[in-house]
């Protein structure tokens, strides 16, 4: 028996695929540990989709070297999305790790791990559609909520993409076997299920028979013990009357939408191999916002792409005042390697990206700013993730917030509140991007 300690980096999806290998390994009589002074082997589940995640992996696979230098790890595994783009260049740049897997490989990782300890040094790779996208779990987040992976790659080919290139062409899981997982996630104590695929619209499309998001939501919304069902990564040319007739009709459905819309301005759309422009997006935000009243849509930008005038940037700044999303973040495009956006012409400057993305966030923190102080007084339900030392208040959210990612609420201690139940919270007082406040009735 080998005691494995894992490094999780990167998405939701990649988090998944390290739940499975963890299960893999405790099935083969392996132990998972939390400390690394205990581990015999780290495992770093990387990940290879932009510069600062690739410098994130690479910087935590060393810092597991020095571990095993020292003599606390007997070896390093590296898995994950920089494992399947980059493997042989993982084991030039640093010797000292003991296996490479690319993705097509995580259900090897036991004997990968039993190879290791006894002195051998893998390097496994296959074409990514390999990568099984079910399997049993070992599921890290907190009791009370779970991710649900519905599909796996992505077909869309967007020019700044690395994806379809590290996770091969969209695959979709058959829904009964979604049902069965989520079933099993509710019968544990889950009560939100958060969906997610690279692009969860395009889900069952290539399926036979053909299904869709909008009935597999209504599907999940069948099960007992759910108290919400939270949609992310939605593309805005696929969200269609039937998927937002079911987040209106639904209560289990959470007030809320994750659309990467990426830019606004019709011609760095197309550079991008996205659809749209201004226009539509509006009109999108709009139809969403009438057909689920206090609905949050929350959405991701490129600034800075190859060929963005200064007037295009502008209108995308338009675009943010008009819009009012609930929340939004946004990169300073980086040409990534392998992608056809790497060859396009009219790269700005570093300086002149970086310098957008800061204005592009000042503009939308004052616009979430304002949104935030407008829930003062207002009486919410919301879900106690746990108790947060550091802040010294249990931290809680409504279904307006994603874990992890979004708002916090605040409350005091004295409420002795229990992770996973649910209250009643009046909103006192916002304060740097979070919410206060107290019990309602109490």
């Amino acid at each position: 028996m080998a005691r494995i300690y894992f490094v999780l980096l990167g998405c939701d999806k990649n988090t998944i695929d390290a739940e499975i290998m963890a299960s893999t390994l405790i099935d083969s009589g392996h132990e998972i540990v939390g400390d690394i002074e205990t581990a015999d082997c780290a495992v770093v589940n990387t990940c290879g989709f932009i510069e600062s995640a690739k410098t994130e992996a690479v910087e935590s696979v060393f810092d597991m070297v020095r571990e095993k230098q020292s003599g606390k790890l007997k070896a390093v595994v590296v898995t994950g999305c920089l494992a399947q783009r980059y493997t042989h260049e993982v084991r030039e740049l640093i010797p000292e790790v003991d296996a490479v897997i690319g993705l097509a490989h995580n259900a090897d990782i036991s004997q990968v791990v039993e190879q290791v300890l006894a002195g051998s040094k893998p390097e496994l790779f296959g074409e990514p559609e390999g990568l099984a996208i079910n399997g049993k779990r070992l599921v890290s987040t907190p009791q009370h909520y779970a991710y649900i992976k519905i599909a796996e790659g992505c077909s869309n080919r967007c020019t700044y993409c690395a994806i379809p290139k590290i996770r091969g062409r969209y695959r979709s899981r058959p829904k009964a076997e979604i049902i069965d997982e989520a079933r099993d996630l509710a019968g544990r104590g889950v009560r939100e299920l958060i969906v997610i695929a690279q692009d969860t619209t395009s889900y069952g499309a290539d399926l036979s028979p053909h299904e869709n998001i909008s009935g597999l939501l209504r599907d999940l919304c069948e099960i007992e013990g759910l108290w919400k069902i939270r949609l992310l990564y939605a593309y805005p040319d696929k969200i269609d009357d039937a998927l937002i007739d079911v987040m209106s009709a639904q209560p289990k459905i959470a007030k809320y939408i994750d659309i990467p819309m990426q830019h606004c301005d019709a011609g760095v759309l197309r550079r991008m191999g996205r659809f749209g422009d201004e226009h539509t997006l509006l009109e999108l935000i709009k139809k969403l916002r009438d057909a689920v009243p206090e609905i949050t849509i929350r959405s991701t930008f490129i600034v800075g792409f190859s060929g963005e005038s200064d007037e295009q940037f502008s209108r995308l700044l338009g675009f943010v005042q008009k819009a009012r999303l609930d929340r939004a973040g946004c990169f300073a495009f980086s040409p990534e390697e392998g992608t056809p956006a790497e060859k396009l012409d009219g790269l700005t400057d570093e300086e002149t990206r970086s310098r957008r993305a800061e204005q592009f966030m000042a503009a939308q923190t004052l616009i979430m700013e304002a949104k935030l102080k407008a829930m003062i007084g207002k009486t919410l339900e919301i879900i106690c993730d746990g108790f947060d030392e550091e802040a010294g208040f249990f931290a809680c959210r409504s279904e307006h917030d994603a874990p992890e990612i979004d708002t916090c609420i605040y409350l005091p201690l004295e409420c002795d509140l229990v992770p996973g139940e649910l209250y009643d919270a009046v909103i006192t007082s916002a304060e740097n991007g979070d919410l206060y406040g107290e019990l309602w009735g109490g």
